[in-house]
């Protein structure tokens, strides 16, 4: 597996290229079959130690992560808010220390609010140590591995021996929900308008404001605004469709979840606008019945949605093989 990686943390896709893109998604192509092997584990990441910092809750993201490290056979901290040293006073930071003192390699982080990833990434790299810092999530900044598992997703779709970001060219990719709130939304934007698809963007207006015209006007011919679920879907190659987090809801942006499911619930009505060949997405947990039915998201000529489980493994050995294998 040949690769010019020379990126020490993953903190956001924004400033990601065509080249560091390929390079994840042909070294998850690599991973993707040795866990189908039956020894699914490799020594690649022996010796070192991965700190999974979540200092927000998380099932998904979390277990993603450790099992891929432990696919790498790298040593694994787990470190939990609710029974650390926070409560008593300690900072971000100095818990950050700590990890480093007790000899970690690599941080994987999750945090509410945005910028803490980056944050501890600037402290790191202030102290002059090769430890290299995950975004795992940070408030409505960014969550790059789950677009980067999407990408994977997506373009094993169309070629499972060789995804590649130009796969997605003139394809047409709707992203529908709660999109104010989405860091998954923001992180997809980036990768899937560098491929060169076109991503429709479908939600309220109290979920979708103007302040995404901004991206629009970055991505010019290649993001699009909508507040009707019908023009986004409308010959679409791919949906998908984000949970409404109500949690991070300060207002009333929504008049009811009945109302919101009546316009913008993904059902296998509503897809018939798309091609016959169209595939759905969510980043999980799904709030069954309101973002997607039941039935679409049980039904696997149709649903990514377990693929998408799957795939993040892959994608987070990946991640964590090429940030730390100029150390091993």
């Amino acid at each position: 597996m040949t690769t010019t990686w020379t990126r020490r943390h993953v903190l956001s896709l924004a400033d990601f290229t065509s080249d560091e893109y390929n390079t994840v998604l042909q070294t998850a192509a690599s991973f993707s079959e040795v866990l189908s092997r039956r020894t699914k584990k490799v020594p690649t990441l022996q010796g070192q130690v991965v700190a999974n910092l979540f200092f927000e809750s998380s099932t998904r993201t979390r277990s993603s992560f450790e099992l891929a490290a432990k696919r790498l056979s790298a040593d694994i901290l787990n470190f939990a808010a609710a029974n650390s040293s926070l409560s008593k006073g300690e900072t971000i930071l100095d818990t950050a220390k700590t990890y480093l003192a007790m000899g970690t390699d690599m941080m994987v982080i999750r945090h509410k609010d945005a910028g803490v990833p980056s944050a501890i990434a600037l402290e790191m790299d202030r102290l002059g140590v090769k430890v290299g810092i995950l975004n795992a999530g940070d408030g409505q900044h960014e969550h790059p591995s789950q677009a980067l598992l999407d990408l994977f997703t997506i373009c094993t779709v169309i070629d499972p021996q060789q995804p590649r970001l130009e796969l997605l060219a003139g394809k047409k990719v709707a992203i529908v929900g709660d999109i104010l709130h989405s860091r998954v939304a923001r992180s997809n934007i980036w990768s899937l308008t560098a491929s060169g698809a076109e991503v429709h963007l479908a939600a309220p207006p109290t979920l979708l404001p103007q302040l995404f015209t901004d991206f629009a006007n970055n991505r010019p011919g290649k993001l699009f605004l909508h507040w009707k679920l019908e023009n986004a879907l409308q010959e679409a190659d791919f949906v998908m469709t984000l949970r409404l987090q109500k949690e991070r809801m300060t207002s009333h942006l929504l008049p009811s979840l009945r109302e919101y499911q009546q316009l913008f619930g993904i059902t296998r009505q509503v897809l018939q606008l798309c091609k016959p060949t169209v595939k759905v997405l969510h980043p999980g947990p799904v709030n069954r019945g309101v973002e997607i039915s039941s039935d679409l998201m049980d039904d696997p000529r149709l649903s990514l949605i377990s693929t998408q489980v799957t795939s993040g493994v892959a994608v987070r050995m990946a991640l964590l093989y090429l940030m730390g294998s100029g150390k091993a």
